[in-house]
């Protein structure tokens, strides 16, 4: 038996996640260039970037736009999954021959990720998972966690194999958002969504499915008290869940309406927005 998580079989995840960016192409560019991610389909105003399996990310045009306010609640990281640390390590070697501005990397036990942003500042992570079986102490605790990266050891996984572009089997495997309060945060994306809490810190919660370490974050380490973002400025406009089981989605559209929230509907999707504006898109998996 494989000791990995297969996110694809999760009950629910990540779609793809949506970015208005001042400069489409420079944008469009860099997601290209670094992650090696494929040009899907472009037109006016619009590029959506992804795998040959899966669309990952939305690129809308907007360049009247205020520049996004690190301090809004809003987009901390879109976090892309490979699929084994080999593929981490190939990417690693990749990032530092072209020079790319790393702005962090770390061990977190339950993966190993390095930190960086596009030329918009929204920021990104790029992460392989470690086996399932060291997630956990031996009372079934999460042991989720911030250590240094043996960056030695992650590039030396990856010596066997040239960085290829972004793998078919990538995903995002999570989004960590600004939020201006944990509280209300744990009130939507536990509550309503039906996500388990995973992991609480003082500034910092964690919410996972089918026992996942996290598929969304949420923190106030630079947004504390934060209202609603603005609409008018660049950064996170909105990112899909994926709900594979109909009685999920069922179960979550009664929550939202139990707690006052009004969906909008898109064909056979709903939109319920989060307390800070972000739109959350429910879709068939």
């Amino acid at each position: 038996m494989r000791d990995a998580f297969d996110m694809h079989q999760s009950t629910r995840r990540i779609g793809r996640v949506r970015l208005k960016l001042r400069d489409l192409e420079a944008g469009a560019a860099f997601y290209e260039n670094i992650l090696g991610l494929r040009r899907i389909s472009a037109e006016a105003g619009r590029v959506v970037l992804g795998t040959t399996k899966t669309a990952l990310l939305e690129l809308i045009a907007a360049p009247a736009a205020a520049a996004r306010n690190p301090r809004d609640a809003g987009l901390f990281h879109t976090a892309f999954l490979l699929p084994s640390r080999a593929s981490l390590g190939a990417w690693l070697a990749f990032a530092m021959a072209k020079g790319v501005p790393v702005q962090g990397a770390s061990d977190h036990v339950v993966s190993e990720a390095i930190y960086l942003a596009d030329p918009e500042g929204n920021g990104i992570e790029v992460y392989a998972d470690t086996p399932t079986s060291s997630w956990h102490d031996a009372a079934g605790k999460l042991l989720m966690t911030t250590q240094a990266l043996d960056a030695d050891g992650v590039l030396g996984a990856g010596q066997d194999g040239a960085w290829q572009g972004f793998p078919d089997d990538g995903l995002i495997g999570h989004i960590h958002l600004q939020v201006g309060d944990t509280t209300a945060a744990e009130r939507f994306y536990g509550d309503v969504l039906g996500f388990d809490l995973t992991k609480r810190l003082p500034k910092a919660i964690f919410f996972g499915a089918d026992g996942y370490h996290h598929q969304v974050a949420c923190n106030t380490w630079n947004s504390q008290g934060a209202g609603a973002r603005p609409r008018n400025a660049t950064g996170l406009d909105g990112f899909e869940l994926l709900v594979r089981r109909s009685e999920d989605h069922a179960a979550i559209m009664e929550r939202a309406a139990q707690a006052g929230l009004v969906a909008e509907h898109q064909g056979d999707s709903a939109i319920l927005r989060d307390p800070w504006g972000t739109s959350v898109t429910l879709r068939a998996a």
